[in-house]
């Protein structure tokens, strides 16, 4: 049953309800449910067509495509909550194409006895994002499943956007010389979610770093078309993401301990959880990897805009026949920094 329900008398009783296997059954139920929160806070003019589907017009060129699904657990964090997380992950990873995102889809899986209230929190939250992001969710589909089946609610979102003419950024292309910058601190949503889950108190609040950066990937792509690589690092954290950046394009990379910018706070419950910051999750950064001649004005870009304040050059791409990535320690000296093995966090997004 997909988000194209009938006009039912809306009668949800979001403050005190749970979702029940009816919201489920395709019936009155499932479309009230669909009717009072997901169409009432998803609003636009495609959405509100109530079609199975939703039919746009794209002008010519490349277009890109992409899914993403989110468990995490707690479902509401520091800095954000599984809706707006789902907007932003997979605005991101349409964006790291160099592509402007334009529409957005949306799958729930909803687990029977889930507070509508929360339900309804999650929802707004999406919408919010949505909005706030100009790329509207215009289509999707809802399933309940037994108590136990689940745990509260799982969202799959699906993105599509366009590349502008003349960009051509992928994980093969980046090349020895190039220089490796990120848009800002590490570690920051990881640490937010195992800090919630372990009901950790710090000085200092850490917060979910959780943004859509296609706005700042725009400035960037408008500055310098010719970026070579751009990734966000999730799971597996910048570790594992510069390593999968070195096997795609058959480098190595050197990494500068001093230049990564990790937050006194989030080294600090590194140090407490027995993690390292460098392959812990961000849901608000990227790495971009350029010609060296055009890192200096990349940087200048990044760090105008809000989502880039403390951004930094960290590192080059050297030849490497075995694609390791290394790093110069604080301490002067050298280790390699490999993949992740095992899992650090997990239901992390």
């Amino acid at each position: 049953m997909t988000m194209s329900p009938k006009r039912f008398s809306v009668r949800l009783n979001t403050r005190d309800g749970a979702v029940d296997m009816t919201h489920g059954s395709g019936g009155r139920a499932m479309a009230q449910l669909i009717e009072a929160l997901f169409v009432k806070h998803f609003d636009n003019d495609l959405l509100r067509q109530a079609n199975d589907q939703a039919a746009f017009d794209v002008s010519g060129g490349r277009m890109v495509m992409s899914t993403d699904g989110h468990v995490i657990s707690p479902l509401f964090f520091p800095g954000g909550d599984i809706g707006s997380l789902s907007v932003h992950g997979t605005i991101n990873d349409v964006a790291m194409s160099g592509a402007r995102p334009l529409y957005l889809a949306a799958g729930f899986i909803l687990e029977e006895g889930l507070p509508l209230a929360d339900l309804e929190k999650i929802v707004i939250s999406m919408g919010q994002a949505a909005r706030a992001a100009n790329v509207p969710i215009v289509t999707g589909d809802t399933k309940v499943v037994e108590k136990g089946k689940a745990d509260g609610v799982f969202i799959t979102t699906t993105g599509v956007g366009m590349v502008p003419e003349g960009v051509n950024i992928s994980g093969d292309r980046a090349r020895p010389g190039d220089v490796i910058l990120v848009n800002g601190s590490m570690g920051d949503h990881g640490v937010a979610i195992m800090s919630s889950r372990e009901n950790l108190q710090f000085e200092t609040t850490i917060e979910s770093d959780s943004a859509a950066l296609h706005s700042l990937v725009a400035e960037m792509v408008m500055a310098v078309p010719g970026i070579h690589c751009l990734r966000d690092p999730t799971r597996g954290g910048l570790a594992t993401t510069l390593n999968e950046l070195a096997q795609q394009s058959r480098v190595g990379m050197n990494l500068y301990e001093t230049r990564i910018p990790i937050k006194p706070a989030v080294n600090a419950a590194c140090e407490l959880l027995g993690l390292d910051p460098l392959y812990v999750a961000n849901e608000g950064k990227l790495v971009c990897i350029c010609a060296q001649e055009n890192a200096q004005r990349l940087l200048d870009v990044m760090q105008a805009h809000p989502l880039g304040r403390q951004a930094a050059i960290i590192g080059d791409v050297v030849e490497d026949p075995h694609g390791f990535v290394q790093m110069q320690t604080s301490f002067g000296g050298s280790r390699v920094v490999d993949w992740l093995t095992g899992e650090q966090l997990p239901r992390i997004c």
